[in-house]
């Protein structure tokens, strides 16, 4: 990135090291520019695009009504939508009879009513020239349905891990079971069009573990088929016309550069089989990128790619917007026609999703080689933390590297004199000799359940979380110890034009998963207002929003639920001072659509009057996307004052 002009200088974020260095300035994303479709070309999408092409703002609303159901996969849900009715009244029993104990909360039976299910819609609408404000709701929108999407499908497998009989025996498909419990209540997105073009909310470079969230959010909608198009029956003019294709290299014809993609049709394969056994067809979804081409309809290039982070082994990688440029009839390597349309990526748009990622791979490999200027430092943690912390700054690392002037503290430090206050009364602790059970004394103090799965992924957020610790007798691997084992992911501190500084990841982070901790000097309130009145470099536990429930919120399945309030914490009135020792949590920036939260959790000690900060991820983050966790809106504000005085 070339350096700001002399004429521009830039806000010098760090003037002092004991100046706490926020106002976490909120991201905001350049908007993506799309070019028109060729001017030359005969046809135009306005042709088969609805009328409302050019508003401001699409209702995309879920429950808008539309007719005729897909046959196909009517057939795929019908077995999932009885298990998901099983599901939800064996879930219900239980959480009626739990929430008479007050340890959980409570749905209503008439959550297993379903409501009648929707066909996608046939009609073609471009969503165009959103504002700022429509952005951020299609974003939390979006966010919303996929906490909805993966608190739904850890319940279930938490359940069915509980359960015997028929639920235990279908095991192994949650996502299908989470999609069709969302689909029983009408929660799929962007039923009710048909969208050509970007999706509102869906941003280039999202990931995704399960193709049945993709279908849920309307970014692509064949369960199956790597082409989703409208079918010719269903069209305005009786033509397909594709939408959206999925890459994960299942056809040995394609060729893919990136960029430039060479993608084979769909059909000519026998179920199972990598090549093809007879010759495609110009029909169906191949009519409809042929025709595609024709109109200049731009067309969406989801790629599945290996990935040890995926609980499937794969994850599914939004790359932005394609226009097909040609289209032929060729001889494949096994010998029968194949259809071959040659797609090229449209510029303007932010970095392909799955060049970032391979990108963070080569970093993490030999980051000199890939990035030979900007680093001031390769670990700031110098060893202290699991995994290495960078500094990077290819702006003006010549003038700011001020996180090299702070002493980096891997765990919280509690003065000697509080010591005493925190740690005086630690008795306790589980006695499980080998794997904690239902019976330990932690899950009991979390709310009688554990916190995590077997992955370590929070299940859903709580007030507090009480984790095995040093005072319990289970071993060090047991799954309730998560948090105290501090990162386990390649972490790096950049300088941002936008944010001053900034923490992203070289590792795609999954949702649920503990990121790292707010450590620094610990401080009473009394403390904190002796040292410094006006709370300059301190971070106050309880002004940060409550985002921790938000994940595992099952509220648009369940109308009952509430978040849970147990175990209760009381008012937090400490401080941690990072005016002088910080680590790399400090350097967040704000957000109000943050993609990380805080969970206060106990682990070394019993005194919830001075729980850990721990922060965990609110979404899929891929690799070298900025992390932003919400402030608070008065302290975000009040933080942006100071810094523009």
């Amino acid at each position: 990135m070339a350096d700001p002009s002399p004429s521009t200088p830039l806000l010098d974020l760090n003037i002092v090291p004991y100046q706490f260095l926020s106002p976490k300035l909120e991201p905001k994303p350049e908007p993506i520019e799309i070019p028109n479709p060729n001017p030359s070309s005969v046809l135009s999408p306005n042709s088969i695009l609805s009328p409302e092409l050019h508003t401001p703002l699409q209702q995309i609303s879920p429950s808008s009504s539309a007719a005729g159901a897909g046959a196909g996969e009517d057939d795929l849900f019908a077995e999932y939508l009885r298990l998901s009715q099983l599901f939800l009244s064996s879930y219900n029993d239980k959480l009626r009879t739990a929430g008479a104990t007050g340890t959980s909360s409570s749905a209503s039976t008439a959550v297993v009513v379903s409501r009648k299910s929707r066909s996608r819609s046939a009609e073609m609408v471009r969503v165009s020239a959103l504002g700022t404000q429509d952005r951020a709701h299609f974003r939390d929108l979006l966010r919303r349905t996929r906490i909805t999407f993966e608190s739904l499908r850890l319940l279930v497998l938490l359940e069915e891990g509980r359960a015997g009989g028929l639920l235990a025996a279908k095991r192994g498909r949650s996502d299908l079971k989470s999609a069709a419990l969302m689909k029983n209540r009408d929660l799929w997105l962007n039923r009710d069009k048909r969208i050509v073009g970007p999706i509102p909310g869906v941003a280039v470079g999202d990931v995704y573990f399960f193709r049945m969230e993709i279908c849920v959010l309307g970014l692509h909608g064949q369960v199956q088929a790597g082409i989703d198009y409208v079918p010719a029956s269903r069209s305005s003019t009786r033509e397909p016309v594709a939408t959206s294709i999925i890459v994960s290299g299942g056809y040995e014809d394609d060729d893919d550069k990136g960029y430039e993609l060479v993608y084979t049709g769909h059909g000519g394969r026998a179920p199972n089989m990598h090549k093809h056994s007879v010759d495609q067809k110009l029909e169906g979804g191949n009519l409809g990128l042929e025709r595609s081409m024709a109109y200049g309809i731009e067309i969406r290039v989801i790629r599945g790619m290996k990935s040890d982070k995926s609980p499937t082994g794969k994850v599914y990688v939004y790359d932005g917007l394609y226009k097909i440029v040609e289209c032929w009839l060729d001889v494949g390597k096994s010998g029968f026609a194949v259809y071959k349309y040659r797609l090229l990526r449209i510029e303007g748009q932010d970095n392909m999703g799955s060049l970032v990622m391979k990108l963070a791979e080569e970093l993490k490999a030999n980051p000199l080689r890939v990035r030979p200027r900007g680093y001031l430092s390769l670990d700031i943690s110098m060893g202290k933390e699991n995994s290495a912390v960078s500094l990077f700054n290819d702006i003006d690392g010549d003038r700011y590297r001020d996180p090299l002037l702070f002493e980096y503290l891997a765990r919280p430090v509690y003065p000697p004199g509080l010591q005493g206050k925190i740690f005086g009364d630690c008795g306790g602790g589980c006695q499980c000799v080998k794997n904690c059970t239902a019976d330990c004394f932690c899950a009991k103090m979390s709310g009688g359940e554990f916190a995590y799965d077997a992955n370590g992924i929070l299940l859903r957020g709580k007030p507090v979380i009480y984790e095995c610790g040093p005072y319990c007798r289970c071993s060090a691997s047991c799954p309730n110890r998560v948090s105290q084992k501090g990162l386990t992911n390649r972490l790096e501190i950049f300088r941002s034009l936008e944010t001053g500084w900034g923490v992203r990841s070289l590792d795609l982070i999954r949702a649920g998963s503990f990121i790292c901790e707010f450590s620094g000097l610990v401080l009473t309130k009394q403390q904190a207002e002796a040292l410094s009145p006006n709370g300059d470099g301190f971070v106050f536990p309880n002004r940060f929003p409550e985002r921790w429930v938000e994940w595992g919120d099952v509220s648009d399945v369940f109308p009952d639920y509430v978040p849970a309030r147990v175990p209760s914490l009381p008012g937090l009135d400490f401080a941690i001072d990072v005016s002088r020792a910080r680590n790399v949590a400090c350097y967040m920036s704000h957000s109000s659509s943050p993609n990380v939260f805080l969970q206060f959790v106990l682990y070394d000690h019993y005194n919830v009057a001075f729980p850990h900060l721990m922060i965990f991820a609110l979404e899929n983050i891929p690799p070298l996307r900025e992390l932003s966790i919400d402030y608070g809106m008065a302290v975000a504000e009040e933080w942006v004052g100071k810094l523009t005085m």
